[in-house]
């Protein structure tokens, strides 16, 4: 184990230790008991299937990809499958017989893996054959992002890599100095046609010209303040996002900022504190902090919504919009459905007893979920 896995590794247990408020000295904290509710919704399973043994439950940021009607998907051991994203037939499935720890990315014919390794490797999205592959310095733990011309990945040393699509062919890296501890796992970039949002280690914020990685701007969303290396660890490990030509962008103990991404102005500032990527929807954005409470701000005026505290502590996977309902699933296998309007609970189901970690997607109304044992489930809100 390399001297940057073993940091990151040691500052993820701390990290969740101290979002449970563990330093008291007494138990550890539980997570929060399911409250009573009138479920005003009914959630059904469309279809689901089994990816190979699944992410396992030791830390990852595996998710699903959708290109097209196909949704992707990978278990920890290197079992690769499509499946018919309406129906849930297995298009094909392939065993790299390696260890995969970045989950998978797709987007124009294409699959991206990244190997615990440090192997990126494209495959064909219809039939699974391999294209290419190129060996990284160190290791990727969030999903690859693609465009038309490049595939950009993070790497927990803090270099940020974009090779050719089509080739595999390297392009350009851009390097950021990685603080002593970290949280482990690192932000999820947002590659736009011409630029690379992402966050870092370090609690900034940069853009990229993907023509070559130069530097942009770059804008600080976290503050490294404390006596403690603990108490300063400021990753951003979520994804920017970007809305009517706003980025936000949240930070570990730090900031959600609404930035002119054009220009790196600081709209607007709320003091909040998390690991996750927001999510937006009635002219809202949604974040689930670090101690798992989920909050609505307007995106325009910063001003708080609503805040709902009845999940802290149960591990909350990143918010995710279907129809007029937030949903967050947690460490015990339940989703969560809350009102945009108000927060309330609308509907609750336990998808896989083996939790969730890895962030959902919405596609057509229909949430697709991909389980720690390896469940893939299409759902629907009725």
């Amino acid at each position: 184990m390399n001297s940057v896995l073993k940091v990151a590794v040691i500052a993820l247990i701390f990290g969740l230790l101290a979002g449970c408020g563990f330093w008291g000295g007494g138990e550890e904290v539980q997570p929060a008991p399911l409250v009573d509710f009138s479920a005003e919704n009914s959630v059904s399973v469309k279809w689901s299937a089994n990816v190979g043994s699944g992410p396992g439950q030791r830390f990852h940021q595996m998710m699903p990809s959708i290109d097209g009607d196909k949704v992707y998907a990978a278990d920890s051991q290197g079992v690769v499958t499509a499946f018919d994203r309406h129906t849930g037939q297995r298009a094909w499935s392939i065993n790299l017989k390696e260890a995969v720890v970045g989950g998978v990315g797709a987007g124009f014919g294409q699959v991206l893996l990244t190997t615990r390794a440090g192997e990126v490797v494209a495959l064909n999205g219809n039939d699974g054959a391999e294209l290419w592959r190129f060996r990284l310095a160190s290791e990727v733990t969030a999903q690859v992002q693609i465009n038309r011309e490049i595939v950009v990945l993070q790497q927990i040393s803090g270099r940020v890599t974009a090779l050719d699509r089509m080739t595999g062919e390297h392009r350009w890296s851009f390097d950021a100095q990685v603080p002593a501890l970290t949280l482990r796992g690192t932000g999820i970039p947002l590659l736009a046609a011409d630029v690379t949002f992402t966050g870092m280690s370090n609690g900034r914020l940069v853009a990229l010209d993907n023509r070559d990685g130069e530097l942009i701007w770059d804008q600080r969303v976290s503050v490294d303040e404390g006596r403690s290396e603990l108490e300063r660890i400021a990753d951003i490990n979520g994804r920017p996002l970007i809305v009517d030509n706003m980025l936000f962008v949240v930070g570990y103990q730090g900031r959600l900022l609404a930035i002119n991404p054009f220009n790196a102005q600081v709209q607007w500032a709320q003091n909040i504190s998390s690991y996750r990527s927001p999510a937006t929807g009635y002219g809202n954005i949604y974040i689930a902090d670090a101690q798992d409470n989920v909050h609505a701000y307007d995106a325009a005026s910063s001003a708080s919504v609503w805040s709902q505290s009845a999940l802290t502590n149960r591990l909350l996977t990143s918010p995710s919009v279907l129809g007029n309902t937030v949903v967050v699933g947690d460490q015990q296998g339940y989703l969560h459905f809350m009102s945009q309007v108000n927060g309330r609970f609308v509907a609750r189901y336990r998808v896989d007893s083996s939790g969730l970690q890895g962030d959902m997607l919405v596609r057509d109304n229909v949430l697709y979920v991909l389980t720690n044992s390896g469940r893939l489930a299409a759902i629907t809100l009725n």
